[in-house]
């Protein structure tokens, strides 16, 4: 490991070593310079990890995991563990030093001067890397079993670079296993700094050891142009690029790289794990015609960049020169005339920024506004029959508007302020239901439907069923009257046959009331959020991202459950109408949730069943056999990205298995695979023989 940390010279004994200084600080662990205490064993200057206090009983096991791992790589692009060990009751893991700086540090540098690292110099560390990783994935027990390990952190804070032109992948800390080797002993959770985390890994998909040379693209293209080739001001926005495999950045500077060199980055950055490199070997050999001049040149070039940016009198000069611009900018910055905007604290980066604004922002459907909610949380609101509304908290007006009491027209006023149309705010805009956003008080519909349903005839699994089989764009709004007599409405927009979007009446499906149902945050929580929420611009993801209780990617996901939650409730919908509109979209999607319709039939199958879908299918010595439409699984395109569950059963229905059989062969074990419950397996069968892959 390297880094120059703070400079305290506190000289301190410890079992075998004497820590000479502390050298970094992470969360749950400190990283000091060290020696032995006696002669040179195991290397004259070494670093060692210790555990923050009150962390050493839950994590020596991770240390000794760390450690078990790296003494089964050993590659000269691999930082050497010599071991963990216990001083006391206090775990600690001994490894290499490698003097210089992290990749972190030389591209920040490279940004104070103005200056990238040149391309010969980014491959020279791209192919060092694969070469690590390579040795990495190919790495077995001492029986020749694979070890199937996976790093999930390569970033450019676990890459080292020496003074010597050397580059070293350390930190496998979070690297996971083969399953059958070793057991996980409950949910790891996603690990890895989410802006260099894979499609698959966001989206809770099983991954494998191309989700490590995806990241490692990613830390190729940031060595390329300067910055995240993921664009976003936000955490959920970047997550959003990473999913679509949004490289803008990367591929509007693709003019400047060499010819094909852009081909190579795009391949590796692909979505589809099965379109990129299928190992480092061949990510390294498509990168070694631009490694010029040559190897040993541009590790001497490397080098001298690394002693540069290790230079710590340069770099207090270029921390000061930054805090005089930052003075100087808040200096002659100028109050707003409706009062200055509350500050928007900064959330826990993705790894380190690499510039640019770091603030989480949420909102899955708008724009970035230059207009901010002002300190004044209190509103009026004038609907357009000239009604009035007095005293409304921010949280109450924006529940207004997301459930289409508030149209569009009708207008708001903070505090004292002027009254201005909801439409005109792209804070409050935004949350708008997409059929609400012409002018009219009543819900828009655009002419006459393409498709119309009534439940009491047709059951929404049909419908959805029907949407997917036809691969529609449109508009497919349900409504219903409740026990109050009340209008109950949901508009579900699709591309191409997946969900788009969806949007609903119903208060209970707004976003804080779902993270408190799935228990990612106490009702405590949200109503601390929900007055923190103008610090966040009225964003409830943001601020619960920012207050620190919900991690962005939790929330990601969230939104998209959300997404397939709200579809699948309609399912329980026994009156009321279904009608489709083709062509039919929302004027503005910010979080498109791209989300296969097979998901929330399956959901809305164990939703409409009462929990158990298995009353939907009849007994278990009935065959299942190819449906009418089972000749269409062997196309991609219509098995698009259905669970694994539901993907199984054509193959099943094509050897004419029995139910039980199907159930037992689906909910089977596989290695590498996230586990299938019985619940699931049932309503996988559900949907295929509503797509007609399988008759029952």
């Amino acid at each position: 490991m390297s880094g120059t940390g703070d400079a305290r010279e506190h000289v301190t004994p410890f079992g075998p070593f004497v820590l000479e200084r502390r050298i970094a600080v992470g969360g749950s662990a400190e990283v000091f310079l060290a020696r032995p205490k006696t002669g040179v064993n195991p290397a004259p200057r070494l670093v060692v990890k210790r555990l923050l206090a009150g962390r050493h009983e839950s994590q020596f096991d991770v240390l000794d995991h760390e450690a078990e791992l790296h003494r089964a790589v050993s590659h000269p692009n691999v930082v050497t563990v010599f071991g963990a060990g216990m001083v006391g009751s206090e775990p600690y893991l001994a490894m290499e030093y490698v003097e210089g700086v992290d990749l972190y540090r030389l591209l920040r540098h490279l940004e104070s001067e103005q200056t990238r690292l040149p391309l010969g110099v980014a491959v020279f560390v791209t192919r060092c890397l694969a070469a690590a990783l390579s040795a990495v994935h190919a790495a077995t027990t001492r029986e020749g079993v694979p070890l199937g390990i996976v790093h999930r952190d390569v970033t450019p804070s676990n890459v080292y670079l020496s003074v010597d032109g050397d580059v070293k992948l350390g930190d496998f800390g979070i690297a996971r296993v083969n399953e059958q080797l070793r057991p996980p002993s409950g949910d790891p959770g996603l690990k890895g700094k989410f802006g260099y985390l894979a499609p698959e890994q966001i989206a809770g998909e099983p991954f494998d050891h191309r989700a490590d040379l995806f990241a490692l693209a990613a830390i190729l293209g940031e060595m390329l142009i300067g910055e995240r080739v993921f664009p976003g001001g936000g955490q959920l926005a970047v997550l959003l690029a990473i999913r679509d495999a949004n490289i803008e950045p990367l591929r509007s500077r693709a003019g400047t790289l060499p010819p094909g060199f852009f081909a190579i980055c795009e391949k590796a950055l692909a979505r589809n794990p099965a379109d990129r490199y299928p190992n480092a070997d061949e990510l390294s050999d498509a990168l070694l015609h631009f490694e010029l001049p040559s190897a040993d040149e541009l590790r001497v070039e490397l080098a001298e960049l690394v002693r540069e940016a290790g230079d710590s009198k340069r770099l207090m000069r270029q921390i000061k020169d930054s805090v005089d611009r930052m003075r100087a900018v808040a200096r002659r910055a100028t109050p707003s005339p409706i009062g200055s905007p509350e500050s928007v604290p900064p959330t826990a980066s993705s790894d380190r920024p690499a510039g640019g604004d770091n603030r989480a922002r949420l909102d899955p459907n708008s724009p970035r506004s230059s207009r901010r909610y002002p300190s004044v949380e209190v509103s009026r609101v004038r609907r357009t029959d000239g009604r009035m509304l007095e005293q409304l908290s921010l949280p109450r007006l924006l529940e207004l508007v997301a459930t289409g009491e508030l149209m569009g027209d009708d207008e708001v006023a903070f505090g004292d302020g002027e009254f201005t149309k909801i439409r005109e705010h792209a804070e409050l805009a935004r949350h708008l239901l997409p059929s609400t956003t012409q002018t009219t008080r009543d819900l828009y519909a655009p002419g006459t439907p393409d498709y119309r349903a009534m439940l009491a005839d047709t059951r929404v699994i049909e419908v959805l069923a029907q949407m997917r089989r036809e691969r529609e764009t449109g508009a497919l709004f349900v409504e219903r009257a409740d026990r109050t007599g009340s209008p109950q409405r949901k508009e579900i927009y699709l591309k191409a046959g997946r969900l788009h979007h969806v949007a609903s009446t119903d208060r209970s499906e707004l976003l804080g009331e779902y993270l408190v149902r799935r228990n990612a945050i106490s009702r405590e929580q949200l109503e601390t959020a929900l007055g923190a929420l103008s610090r966040f611009g009225g964003r409830l993801g943001d601020t619960v991202i920012g207050l620190g209780y919900v991690e962005a990617v939790d929330v990601f996901r969230a939104i998209r459950d959300q997404g397939r939650d709200r579809v699948a409730a309609l399912c329980t919908w026994k009156r009321g109408s279904a009608v489709f509109y083709r062509g039919t979209a929302p004027t503005h999607v910010e979080f498109p949730l791209d989300l296969d319709l097979a998901s929330p039939m399956m959901a809305g199958a164990i939703v409409e069943s009462g929990g158990d879908p298995r009353t939907l299918l009849p007994s278990g010595e009935t065959v299942l056999a190819p449906g009418p439409r089972h000749y269409t699984c062997f196309d991609p395109v219509e098995l698009g990205t259905v669970p694994l569950s539901l993907r199984m059963v054509p193959a099943l229905a094509s050897e004419r298995v029995s139910l039980t059989e199907a159930l037992q062969r689906i909910t089977a074990p596989r290695p590498a695979e996230r586990a299938i419950g019985e619940r699931e397996a049932q309503a996988a069968l559900v949907a295929a023989k509503m797509l007609g892959w399988v008759e029952l």
